[in-house]
């Protein structure tokens, strides 16, 4: 059977993750110093593992409902609230989901039509677009650049719509940039999406790791509550990437929809990840602001080591990423990227495969330890001699 006639043209159209890439190539290889991946480096707080265990203990091994179980939606819709004053009914507008991934496929799937445009602005995390095909939808790419410190404007959103506009992905802080945006300007964006009845969907997932300023939650604008799907989740702010548990919230009628299809393709997020999820936001405040504080303190330092070798990057101010422009090296993302990995044992992810224009830039991760950090940033500043 030649099974590359068999397969959906839509899913071969669809490239490979390049960030996955990558850790493939880290893990065949010994002494690398990974700064690709975006995972915090410290392990999920202790009190929160021993929520999952007791759980085992209780025998919580069972299916829970769709939407989740009840204590934590309420917990969710009360953590919304005490940051951003938005109020969801626990009971059918919070639906837990397996990780923000499944959050944004869901939400997608249930919104798009055959040829209905998504619009996304980029550098974006790499799953926007792909999600977007796979749920029958067009992505349409909006450029943010240096100049604009990588946020998206009211304009620029206001120029790309057409007849077939029907959603916009919104992300800050943003992966891969670090990037954040004023609430002045989301108003000025909400104003747009009112005008053209969008929906939005709006990824949270890294809205603790706001390091400068406060961060605004979409939904708290005015008129945006209804026609907002919310999603975030515990993977980054409280180390729990391998648990897979995130969240989406929003009008009950499109939480109602996003659960039919996570009834079919999912049914319900593992209940002893659930109960973790739980403790982390009863009990968790603690332990999350003191991860967040070591990022704060990483990203002051890799912004002042990339300075001393000569790397120009622009400040995030969210997330734990830093975004460097190797353009004067005369490389291409993809090709310092392999080379640095070869030739001097650290991962970075090439700035183009969070969107054309990301070309040009590299992503390091800096939830890595202040060693290794260090250690990489000297790694590069030899590097960047020997090719210069």
């Amino acid at each position: 059977m030649n099974w590359n006639q068999k397969l959906s043209p839509r899913v071969k159209s669809i490239p490979p993750s390049g960030i996955r890439r990558f850790f493939d190539l880290v893990s065949e290889m010994s002494g690398v110093i990974s700064l690709g991946v975006g995972e915090p480096d410290f392990v999920t707080p202790w009190h929160i593992r021993e929520a999952c265990i007791y759980s085992l203990e209780k025998g919580y091994t069972m299916y829970t409902s769709n939407y989740g179980l009840p204590q934590l939606r309420e917990a969710i819709a009360q953590d919304i609230y005490k940051n951003y004053k938005v109020k969801y009914e626990p009971k059918n507008e919070v639906l837990v989901t397996v990780g923000v991934s499944e959050a944004m496929d869901l939400a997608l799937r249930a919104v798009l039509d055959s040829g209905d445009e998504a619009l996304i602005p980029e550098p974006c995390f790499v799953s926007y677009s792909p999600s977007t095909v796979l749920a029958g939808g067009v992505p349409v790419a909006i450029p943010t650049t240096l100049e604009n410190e990588f946020r998206v404007t009211a304009a620029q959103i206001e120029n790309a719509i057409t007849p077939k506009t029907k959603v916009l992905i919104l992300s800050y802080p943003n992966n891969p940039t670090g990037a954040t945006i004023t609430r002045e300007e989301l108003v000025e964006i909400a104003k747009v999406v009112e005008k053209h009845d969008l929906i939005v969907i709006s990824d949270e997932i890294y809205d603790k790791l706001t390091y400068e300023g406060c961060h605004t939650c979409f939904s708290s604008l005015s008129g945006m509550r209804d026609r907002t799907i919310l999603l975030n989740g515990f993977s980054k702010a409280y180390a729990m990437t391998g648990w897979r548990i995130g969240y989406a919230a929003g009008h009950h009628e499109i939480i109602a929809a996003m659960t039919k299809i996570h009834q079919y393709a999912m049914l319900c997020a593992p209940v002893m990840a659930q109960m973790a999820a739980l403790e982390a936001l009863t009990n968790g405040e603690e332990e999350m602001r003191r991860m967040v504080e070591h990022y704060d303190r990483r990203r002051r330092l890799v912004l002042k080591g990339f300075a001393e070798i000569g790397l120009d990057c622009f400040e995030p101010k969210g997330a734990f990423y830093a975004f460097p422009s190797i353009k004067k090296t005369g490389l291409t993302s993809a090709e310092f990227a392999e080379r640095l990995l070869k030739e001097a044992k650290v991962a970075v992810v090439p700035g183009d495969v969070f969107g054309a224009n990301g070309e040009g830039h590299i992503r390091c991760s800096y939830a890595a330890s202040v060693e290794n950090l260090s250690e990489a940033i000297e790694r590069i500043g030899k590097f960047l001699k020997n090719i210069t």
